[in-house]
């Protein structure tokens, strides 16, 4: 069964920005309300309500609202006008199809002198002789009853036969709580006797025969699935008994619909929730002792053989946003075993590991999860020990490493070596260069062309 609760008003009030207290107008149709309660704390500034298609019996709790201008309560179990007093601003009301049978209770209307239309129609007062006469004499200021606007001549006439009119509408009131009462008597009955059968139900369930835990396991998943079968056989046979009977339309007829949805819709959850519990148990290890690779998260794994420190890594793929504490690993000699939010996974390792020695870490980044299990007596070949007589690959490799490395650790200078570069040197090679350069040229032509004659008016080259 629904109620108004705080969560339910915000989730309504996104045109407010989920904000209640300067709430103006709130939607709260079919959400299966039985009491009408809190709206006049949270939201004192409502001017528009609408709470048709509930299961409200009794108007409630408005009193507060004084700035409500528009009430809709249509399709309820009211069967009673009232409460209304304190909604001064109230100029529309909407009350149809409902069970009010005390005509006489729109007298409290009267105080809410901005009233203007009134809806009945739909309720067993309206089928009263001289209902409409009744109410168009009762509420002077009303404009508009069901749709159509009174006119003038109709409320004079009504006044004017109003005396008359009253004492019929007291007498068909009488009548009408005379049924009412006999109608609640027969409900009652029918909903101890539903409640017996349902108690009778429970203890014929309790004393099942058969059980999971004592029988061999396929066995009880047959007895199991007749047994559900025959349920909804029979909840078939008496959902077809209850839509098919014939009911008078009472607010305990609409609560006995209600109730018989909630139970279909419980039943089809406890049946979705065997069905689930009925699945075979994963086997891991077999009778003989042997234990299965089973991959039940679906997860991506690598599992790799470092020769180096004689170790198996499993590299398992786990989803990067899962919690830790929702892994759980096990390490054994022959397998590893990772258990991801209840669902097995499991590897048969090739050789024999040490599950001591074993270690789990996680990616911050990736979400995985790196498992290590050393192998069990083996030798580490990047520390293997070498002999004096002969050197291995990897020590002659290692020695020029060595060498620079202790060429690199030398980082001081010898002062003694240090000298001051010869400026005067460095000049003196750098002439004896050009004037090697400048020789040349002048010795070359003359052997190579004896005819040469040097013109000294023409300028040198260089």
């Amino acid at each position: 069964m629904g109620r108004i609760t705080e969560d339910l008003i915000r989730r309504n009030a996104e045109h407010n920005d989920c904000i209640i207290f300067s709430l103006e107008e709130l939607s709260l149709h079919q959400q299966e309300i039985e009491r009408l309660e809190h709206i006049d704390k949270w939201c004192r500034d409502l001017k528009i309500l609408y709470l048709q298609n509930n299961l409200i019996g009794k108007i409630e709790n408005v009193s507060k609202l004084k700035k409500l201008e528009y009430l809709n309560l249509a399709l309820n179990n009211i069967e009673k006008i009232e409460n209304l007093e304190g909604c001064e601003g109230l100029t529309k009301l909407d009350l149809t199809v409902n069970f009010i049978g005390e005509l006489s209770s729109i007298k409290t209307l009267q105080h809410n002198i901005h009233l203007k239309e009134l809806f009945l129609m739909g309720n067993p007062c309206a089928d009263f002789d001289g209902y409409r006469q009744f109410v168009v004499a009762t509420l002077q200021r009303l404009k508009w009853l069901d749709g159509k606007e009174i006119e003038r001549s109709e409320r004079i006439q009504a006044l004017q036969n109003f005396p008359v009119i009253e004492q019929q509408i007291r007498e068909q009131e009488k009548a009408y709580c005379l049924r009412r009462a006999k109608d609640k008597e027969e409900a009652l009955k029918n909903l101890r006797e539903e409640d017996k059968n349902e108690a009778e139900e429970r203890s014929y369930e309790g004393q099942s025969p058969f059980s999971v835990e004592t029988k061999d396991h396929v066995q009880a998943l047959e007895v199991q699935e007749g047994e559900c079968n025959q349920k909804k056989f029979k909840d078939s046979e008496d959902d077809f008994e209850f839509w098919n009977k014939p009911s008078l339309f009472t607010p305990e007829s609409r609560l006995e619909t209600l109730r018989h949805m909630e139970k279909q819709r419980k039943d089809q959850e406890k049946l979705s929730e065997k069905k689930k519990k009925v699945k075979p148990p994963r086997i891991l290890i077999t009778k003989d002792g042997k234990a299965l690779n089973v991959n039940d998260p679906k997860l991506d794994f690598s599992l790799k053989d470092d020769e180096k420190h004689n170790q198996f890594i499993l590299d398992l793929a786990v989803y990067r946003y899962m919690d830790t504490s929702l892994i759980d690993v096990d390490v054994q000699p022959m397998y590893v075993r990772v258990t991801v939010k209840g669902k097995p996974f499991q590897l048969v390792l090739p050789a024999e590991v040490k599950p001591d020695s074993s270690s789990a870490k996680r990616s911050q980044t990736t979400g995985h999860l790196v498992i290590c299990m050393p192998k069990v007596d083996g030798i580490i070949t990047g520390w293997r020990p070498t002999s004096k007589s002969g050197k291995s690959t990897v020590d002659s490799r290692r020695e020029p490493t060595n060498q620079r490395s202790k060429q690199i650790e030398k980082l001081e200078v010898d002062p003694s070596k240090r000298s001051i570069p010869d400026v005067a040197n460095i000049v003196q090679e750098k002439k004896h260069r050009l004037q090697r350069v400048r020789a040349e040229p002048k010795i070359i032509p003359s052997e190579e062309n004896p005819d040469f004659e040097d013109n000294p008016e023409v300028p040198p080259l260089i």
